[in-house]
């Protein structure tokens, strides 16, 4: 189940996969479980899940077969433990949209406040 901790689920879903892969949990080879049992196991909507596997593909670790399933890729556990800097650079961006998202709420408020009264045509 995904975390209510400011950490986008897709990102929190990855993670998960990814300690999986890296674990052996998941080994190369192995099938990922289907978009709708994924979708169940941390109570999210598809396209948190899709964006969580998006990342995945991303790093390498899985690839897709074309009405076949996801499957984690040859040599993924090796590369996952190699590559930590992409997983910083997820969290950073993560980091940057939580800040964005706060800022539009901020400017939201301000615009409120100022602009209480109707607006007046020119």
């Amino acid at each position: 189940m995904v975390e209510k901790t400011g950490r986008p689920g897709y990102l929190q879903i990855a993670d998960d996969l990814r300690t999986q892969i890296k674990t052996g949990s998941l080994g190369p080879g192995a099938a990922l479980p289907s978009t709708a049992q994924l979708c169940q196991r941390y109570d999210v909507s598809a396209s948190v899940v899709k964006a969580a596997i998006s990342v995945l593909r991303t790093e390498g670790l899985i690839v897709g077969q074309q009405g076949k399933g996801v499957f984690v890729r040859e040599g993924a556990a090796t590369s996952a433990a190699e590559e930590p800097a992409s997983s910083e650079v997820m969290d950073q961006l993560a980091q940057m949209r939580n800040t964005l998202a706060v800022l539009g709420e901020r400017i939201a408020d301000l615009e409120k406040a100022v602009f209480q009264g109707p607006k007046r045509s020119r």
